[in-house]
Protein backbone atom coordinates (compact mmCIF):
# COMPACT_ATOMS: atom_id res chain seq x y z
CA UNK A 1 0.00 0.00 0.00
CA UNK A 2 1.64 3.51 -0.89
CA UNK A 3 1.08 6.30 0.61
CA UNK A 4 1.65 4.84 4.07
CA UNK A 5 4.88 5.85 5.99
CA UNK A 6 7.16 3.24 8.04
CA UNK A 7 6.40 5.08 11.50
CA UNK A 8 2.47 4.73 10.33
CA UNK A 9 3.36 0.89 9.82
CA UNK A 10 5.40 0.22 12.97
CA UNK A 11 2.37 1.46 15.42
CA UNK A 12 -0.55 0.08 13.07
CA UNK A 13 1.78 -3.47 13.47
CA UNK A 14 1.34 -2.98 17.07
CA UNK A 15 -2.00 -1.61 17.62
CA UNK A 16 -3.53 -3.78 15.57
CA UNK A 17 -1.59 -6.68 17.06
CA UNK A 18 -3.36 -5.65 19.96
CA UNK A 19 -6.93 -5.02 18.84
CA UNK A 20 -6.79 -8.43 17.43
CA UNK A 21 -5.72 -9.70 20.65
CA UNK A 22 -7.93 -7.67 22.71
CA UNK A 23 -10.84 -8.54 20.32
CA UNK A 24 -10.39 -12.97 20.61
CA UNK A 25 -9.42 -12.73 24.43
CA UNK A 26 -13.17 -13.18 25.81
CA UNK A 27 -13.51 -15.92 23.26
CA UNK A 28 -10.47 -17.56 23.76
CA UNK A 29 -11.63 -21.21 24.53
CA UNK A 30 -15.20 -20.87 23.13
CA UNK A 31 -16.20 -23.23 20.44
CA UNK A 32 -17.91 -21.60 17.12
CA UNK A 33 -21.15 -22.52 17.75
CA UNK A 34 -20.86 -21.09 21.65
CA UNK A 35 -19.70 -18.03 20.14
CA UNK A 36 -22.13 -17.25 17.83
CA UNK A 37 -25.06 -18.58 20.63
CA UNK A 38 -23.30 -15.43 23.49
CA UNK A 39 -22.73 -12.32 20.10
CA UNK A 40 -25.19 -13.29 17.99
CA UNK A 41 -25.43 -14.74 14.18
CA UNK A 42 -22.27 -12.93 13.25
CA UNK A 43 -19.91 -13.64 16.39
CA UNK A 44 -18.25 -11.39 18.21
CA UNK A 45 -17.86 -8.12 16.19
CA UNK A 46 -17.28 -5.02 18.71
CA UNK A 47 -14.65 -5.05 21.67
CA UNK A 48 -16.03 -6.24 24.72
CA UNK A 49 -15.29 -3.30 27.44
CA UNK A 50 -14.46 -5.13 31.45
CA UNK A 51 -16.84 -3.60 33.74
CA UNK A 52 -14.04 -3.20 36.75
CA UNK A 53 -11.20 -1.86 34.20
CA UNK A 54 -13.78 0.14 31.59
CA UNK A 55 -11.47 -0.95 29.04
CA UNK A 56 -11.14 -4.24 26.20
CA UNK A 57 -8.17 -6.09 27.80
CA UNK A 58 -4.82 -7.18 26.28
CA UNK A 59 -4.13 -10.66 26.91
CA UNK A 60 -0.66 -12.41 27.24
CA UNK A 61 0.22 -12.30 23.79
CA UNK A 62 0.49 -8.20 23.58
CA UNK A 63 1.77 -7.97 27.30
CA UNK A 64 4.86 -10.13 25.86
CA UNK A 65 5.22 -8.41 22.41
CA UNK A 66 5.74 -5.41 24.22
CA UNK A 67 8.54 -6.61 26.03
CA UNK A 68 10.36 -8.27 22.79
CA UNK A 69 10.24 -4.54 21.55
CA UNK A 70 11.82 -3.88 24.82
CA UNK A 71 14.44 -6.44 24.39
CA UNK A 72 15.21 -5.10 20.83
CA UNK A 73 15.72 -1.49 22.33
CA UNK A 74 17.77 -2.55 25.04
CA UNK A 75 20.16 -4.30 22.90
CA UNK A 76 20.31 -1.21 20.41
CA UNK A 77 20.76 1.12 22.78
CA UNK A 78 23.73 -1.16 24.16
CA UNK A 79 25.75 -1.46 20.80
CA UNK A 80 24.40 -4.54 19.69
CA UNK A 81 23.80 -4.01 15.82
CA UNK A 82 27.28 -6.07 14.97
CA UNK A 83 26.70 -8.96 17.12
CA UNK A 84 23.55 -10.28 16.84
CA UNK A 85 23.32 -13.16 19.42
CA UNK A 86 23.03 -10.03 21.44
CA UNK A 87 19.86 -9.20 20.70
CA UNK A 88 18.65 -12.40 21.68
CA UNK A 89 20.11 -12.31 25.32
CA UNK A 90 18.11 -9.10 25.60
CA UNK A 91 15.24 -10.18 24.56
CA UNK A 92 15.39 -13.39 27.28
CA UNK A 93 15.81 -10.32 29.56
CA UNK A 94 13.37 -8.56 28.67
CA UNK A 95 11.24 -11.98 28.99
CA UNK A 96 12.36 -12.35 32.80
CA UNK A 97 11.06 -8.63 33.13
CA UNK A 98 7.68 -10.05 32.43
CA UNK A 99 7.72 -13.40 34.51
CA UNK A 100 7.90 -11.26 36.97
CA UNK A 101 5.45 -9.50 36.01
CA UNK A 102 3.51 -12.42 36.37
CA UNK A 103 4.78 -14.52 38.96
CA UNK A 104 6.98 -11.91 40.98
CA UNK A 105 10.17 -14.21 40.91
CA UNK A 106 13.01 -14.42 38.48
CA UNK A 107 14.59 -17.49 37.24
CA UNK A 108 17.66 -16.51 39.48
CA UNK A 109 19.42 -13.89 41.43
CA UNK A 110 21.70 -13.24 38.29
CA UNK A 111 19.13 -11.88 36.60
CA UNK A 112 18.21 -9.03 39.12
CA UNK A 113 19.51 -6.33 37.45
CA UNK A 114 16.56 -6.86 34.72
CA UNK A 115 14.35 -4.92 37.28
CA UNK A 116 17.04 -2.45 38.07
CA UNK A 117 15.10 1.14 38.08
CA UNK A 118 18.66 2.97 37.90
CA UNK A 119 20.04 0.09 35.43
CA UNK A 120 21.64 0.44 31.93
CA UNK A 121 18.20 -0.17 30.45
CA UNK A 122 15.03 1.03 33.27
CA UNK A 123 11.90 -0.79 31.51
CA UNK A 124 9.11 1.05 30.43
CA UNK A 125 6.84 -2.11 31.39
CA UNK A 126 6.90 -2.71 35.41
CA UNK A 127 4.45 -0.34 36.17
CA UNK A 128 1.44 -2.24 37.96
CA UNK A 129 -1.01 -2.05 34.47
CA UNK A 130 1.74 -4.84 33.19
CA UNK A 131 1.24 -7.32 36.40
CA UNK A 132 -1.95 -8.57 35.60
CA UNK A 133 -1.84 -12.60 34.71
CA UNK A 134 -3.73 -12.85 31.26
CA UNK A 135 -4.01 -16.66 30.92
CA UNK A 136 -0.23 -16.96 30.51
CA UNK A 137 1.50 -19.73 28.59
CA UNK A 138 2.44 -22.50 30.70
CA UNK A 139 5.31 -23.51 28.54
CA UNK A 140 6.30 -19.70 28.06
CA UNK A 141 6.53 -19.72 32.11
CA UNK A 142 7.65 -23.04 32.57
CA UNK A 143 11.19 -22.39 29.95
CA UNK A 144 11.56 -18.93 31.63
CA UNK A 145 11.55 -20.23 35.06
CA UNK A 146 14.06 -22.85 34.38
CA UNK A 147 16.61 -20.33 32.34
CA UNK A 148 19.23 -19.87 35.37
CA UNK A 149 22.67 -19.74 34.08
CA UNK A 150 21.23 -18.50 30.70
CA UNK A 151 20.21 -21.86 30.07
CA UNK A 152 17.12 -20.99 27.12
CA UNK A 153 16.22 -22.46 24.11
CA UNK A 154 17.90 -21.56 20.70
CA UNK A 155 17.83 -23.20 17.59
CA UNK A 156 20.83 -24.77 18.12
CA UNK A 157 20.13 -26.08 21.86
CA UNK A 158 16.53 -27.93 22.39
CA UNK A 159 14.98 -27.10 25.92
CA UNK A 160 11.78 -28.91 25.22
CA UNK A 161 9.25 -30.12 21.92
CA UNK A 162 6.54 -27.73 22.36
CA UNK A 163 5.58 -25.71 19.31
CA UNK A 164 2.60 -24.08 20.80
CA UNK A 165 1.84 -20.40 19.57
CA UNK A 166 3.56 -18.78 22.23
CA UNK A 167 6.50 -18.21 20.12
CA UNK A 168 5.23 -16.88 17.03
CA UNK A 169 2.68 -14.74 18.24
CA UNK A 170 4.65 -12.02 20.38
CA UNK A 171 7.58 -11.51 17.92
CA UNK A 172 5.84 -8.91 15.27
CA UNK A 173 8.86 -6.55 16.52
CA UNK A 174 11.67 -8.39 14.88
CA UNK A 175 9.87 -8.12 11.68
CA UNK A 176 9.70 -4.16 12.58
CA UNK A 177 12.94 -3.84 13.51
CA UNK A 178 15.04 -5.43 11.30
CA UNK A 179 12.79 -4.55 8.33
CA UNK A 180 15.96 -3.62 6.17
CA UNK A 181 16.55 -7.16 5.82
CA UNK A 182 13.97 -9.93 5.64
CA UNK A 183 16.21 -13.08 6.21
CA UNK A 184 17.58 -11.16 8.94
CA UNK A 185 13.84 -10.23 10.17
CA UNK A 186 13.32 -14.14 10.07
CA UNK A 187 16.41 -15.41 12.13
CA UNK A 188 15.90 -13.32 14.71
CA UNK A 189 12.18 -13.72 15.28
CA UNK A 190 12.51 -17.38 14.71
CA UNK A 191 15.74 -16.88 17.83
CA UNK A 192 13.53 -14.93 20.13
CA UNK A 193 10.61 -17.86 19.80
CA UNK A 194 12.98 -20.36 20.31
CA UNK A 195 13.94 -19.06 24.04
CA UNK A 196 10.63 -20.51 24.94
CA UNK A 197 9.42 -23.20 22.14
CA UNK A 198 12.31 -25.34 20.23
CA UNK A 199 10.59 -27.54 18.46
CA UNK A 200 11.37 -26.68 14.84
CA UNK A 201 7.62 -25.60 13.99
CA UNK A 202 7.36 -23.75 17.54
CA UNK A 203 10.11 -21.36 15.95
CA UNK A 204 10.14 -21.06 12.24
CA UNK A 205 6.68 -20.38 12.01
CA UNK A 206 7.67 -17.40 14.45
CA UNK A 207 10.74 -16.36 11.41
CA UNK A 208 7.98 -16.68 8.79
CA UNK A 209 5.88 -14.12 10.50
CA UNK A 210 8.86 -11.69 11.05
CA UNK A 211 10.02 -11.90 7.56
CA UNK A 212 6.31 -10.85 6.75
CA UNK A 213 6.42 -7.65 8.75
CA UNK A 214 9.18 -7.06 7.61
CA UNK A 215 8.18 -7.27 3.69
CA UNK A 216 4.83 -5.54 4.63
CA UNK A 217 6.54 -2.91 6.49
CA UNK A 218 8.47 -2.52 3.35
CA UNK A 219 6.48 -1.63 1.01
CA UNK A 220 4.92 -5.78 -0.03
CA UNK A 221 1.67 -6.56 -0.17
CA UNK A 222 0.69 -9.61 1.42
CA UNK A 223 0.81 -12.07 -1.33
CA UNK A 224 4.16 -11.38 -1.93
CA UNK A 225 5.34 -10.83 1.64
CA UNK A 226 3.61 -14.90 2.55
CA UNK A 227 5.63 -15.98 -0.84
CA UNK A 228 9.28 -14.37 0.69
CA UNK A 229 8.44 -15.54 4.09
CA UNK A 230 8.01 -19.38 2.61
CA UNK A 231 11.25 -18.66 0.48
CA UNK A 232 13.41 -18.09 3.13
CA UNK A 233 11.80 -20.94 5.33
CA UNK A 234 12.53 -23.48 2.78
CA UNK A 235 16.09 -22.62 3.88
CA UNK A 236 15.54 -24.04 7.97
CA UNK A 237 15.73 -28.11 8.27
CA UNK A 238 12.52 -28.85 9.77
CA UNK A 239 10.28 -26.61 7.84
CA UNK A 240 7.42 -28.56 6.38
CA UNK A 241 4.63 -28.38 8.94
CA UNK A 242 4.89 -24.71 8.48
CA UNK A 243 5.46 -24.64 4.76
CA UNK A 244 2.29 -27.26 4.08
CA UNK A 245 0.07 -24.72 6.84
CA UNK A 246 1.21 -21.27 4.64
CA UNK A 247 0.65 -23.36 1.53
CA UNK A 248 -2.93 -24.52 2.66
CA UNK A 249 -4.12 -21.31 3.49
CA UNK A 250 -2.88 -19.90 0.00
CA UNK A 251 -5.02 -22.84 -1.48
CA UNK A 252 -7.94 -21.76 0.64
CA UNK A 253 -7.90 -18.15 -0.34
CA UNK A 254 -7.51 -18.99 -4.06
CA UNK A 255 -10.77 -21.54 -3.69
CA UNK A 256 -14.32 -21.92 -3.27
CA UNK A 257 -14.43 -22.71 0.74
CA UNK A 258 -16.64 -20.24 2.66
CA UNK A 259 -14.16 -18.36 4.89
CA UNK A 260 -15.58 -19.71 8.47
CA UNK A 261 -15.32 -23.33 7.11
CA UNK A 262 -11.74 -22.43 5.63
CA UNK A 263 -10.63 -21.35 8.91
CA UNK A 264 -11.79 -24.44 10.52
CA UNK A 265 -10.23 -26.35 7.87
CA UNK A 266 -6.71 -24.96 9.33
CA UNK A 267 -7.34 -26.00 13.22
CA UNK A 268 -7.59 -24.30 15.97
CA UNK A 269 -4.73 -21.87 16.26
CA UNK A 270 -2.92 -23.77 19.57
CA UNK A 271 -0.17 -25.14 17.68
CA UNK A 272 2.61 -22.48 15.89
CA UNK A 273 1.63 -23.01 12.37
CA UNK A 274 -2.23 -23.29 12.98
CA UNK A 275 -2.11 -19.65 13.91
CA UNK A 276 -0.06 -18.10 11.60
CA UNK A 277 -1.80 -19.88 8.55
CA UNK A 278 -5.24 -19.01 10.10
CA UNK A 279 -3.63 -15.13 10.49
CA UNK A 280 -2.68 -15.28 7.31
CA UNK A 281 -5.96 -17.01 5.97
CA UNK A 282 -7.82 -14.10 6.80
CA UNK A 283 -5.37 -11.19 5.89
CA UNK A 284 -5.26 -12.83 2.75
CA UNK A 285 -9.48 -12.77 2.34
CA UNK A 286 -9.98 -9.64 3.93
CA UNK A 287 -6.42 -7.93 2.18
CA UNK A 288 -7.73 -4.39 1.86
CA UNK A 289 -10.35 -4.06 5.54
CA UNK A 290 -8.66 -4.53 8.83
CA UNK A 291 -12.02 -4.86 10.67
CA UNK A 292 -13.51 -8.07 8.37
CA UNK A 293 -9.61 -9.93 8.51
CA UNK A 294 -9.96 -9.27 12.26
CA UNK A 295 -13.38 -10.54 12.71
CA UNK A 296 -12.69 -13.27 10.47
CA UNK A 297 -9.53 -14.41 12.86
CA UNK A 298 -11.42 -14.69 16.02
CA UNK A 299 -14.53 -16.12 15.58
CA UNK A 300 -13.56 -19.71 15.54
CA UNK A 301 -12.77 -22.68 17.30
CA UNK A 302 -9.71 -22.29 19.65
CA UNK A 303 -7.12 -19.79 20.47
CA UNK A 304 -8.66 -17.06 19.21
CA UNK A 305 -6.75 -14.23 20.91
CA UNK A 306 -3.58 -15.47 19.22
CA UNK A 307 -4.73 -15.54 15.83
CA UNK A 308 -6.29 -12.36 16.15
CA UNK A 309 -3.02 -10.95 17.45
CA UNK A 310 -0.97 -12.13 14.56
CA UNK A 311 -3.56 -10.80 11.86
CA UNK A 312 -3.42 -7.75 13.55
CA UNK A 313 -0.14 -7.12 13.22
CA UNK A 314 0.23 -8.58 9.30
CA UNK A 315 -3.13 -6.16 8.59
CA UNK A 316 -1.56 -3.05 10.52
CA UNK A 317 2.10 -3.69 8.93
CA UNK A 318 0.20 -3.73 5.61
CA UNK A 319 -2.54 -0.74 6.27
CA UNK A 320 -1.23 1.35 8.45
CA UNK A 321 -2.46 2.94 11.72
CA UNK A 322 -5.13 4.79 9.99
CA UNK A 323 -7.17 1.68 8.63
CA UNK A 324 -7.40 1.00 12.61
CA UNK A 325 -11.25 1.30 13.67
CA UNK A 326 -10.98 4.43 16.20
CA UNK A 327 -14.27 2.81 17.70
CA UNK A 328 -11.90 -0.01 18.95
CA UNK A 329 -9.01 1.86 19.81
CA UNK A 330 -10.47 4.00 22.13
CA UNK A 331 -11.22 0.88 24.25
CA UNK A 332 -8.17 -0.74 24.07
CA UNK A 333 -6.13 -1.17 27.30
CA UNK A 334 -3.14 0.46 27.39
CA UNK A 335 -3.67 2.01 23.94
CA UNK A 336 -1.21 5.10 25.14
CA UNK A 337 1.73 3.11 26.44
CA UNK A 338 1.57 0.55 23.02
CA UNK A 339 2.04 3.63 20.89
CA UNK A 340 4.84 5.13 22.32
CA UNK A 341 6.02 1.60 22.58
CA UNK A 342 5.94 1.54 18.95
CA UNK A 343 6.71 5.24 18.26
CA UNK A 344 10.66 4.17 20.75
CA UNK A 345 10.90 1.66 18.35
CA UNK A 346 11.08 2.84 15.15
CA UNK A 347 12.79 5.87 16.43
CA UNK A 348 15.75 3.15 17.47
CA UNK A 349 15.00 1.45 13.90
CA UNK A 350 15.16 4.67 12.11
CA UNK A 351 18.93 5.13 13.34
CA UNK A 352 19.76 2.12 12.56
CA UNK A 353 22.18 2.59 9.09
Amino acid sequence: MAGITLAERFTGCMLGGALGDALGYPVEFLKQEQIFAEYGKNGITAMQVDKRLGCALISDDTQMTLFTAEGIMWADALGAKKELSSYTTYVFYAYQRWLYTQERMLASREYAHVLDKDGEFPSMLLGKEMCSQRAPGSTCLSALKQAADHNYGKLTKAINNSKGCGGVMRVAPAGLYFCRDSERAFRMAAEFAAITHTHPTGYLAAGALGAMIAELVAGSDIEEAVDVAMYILKSYDGCMETYRALDHARVLDAGTVPPLEAVQRLGEGWIAEEALAIAVYCALCHSGNFTNALLLSVNHDGDSDSTGAICGNIMGAYLGESALPKKWLKKLELCDLITEVADKLYDYTAAVE
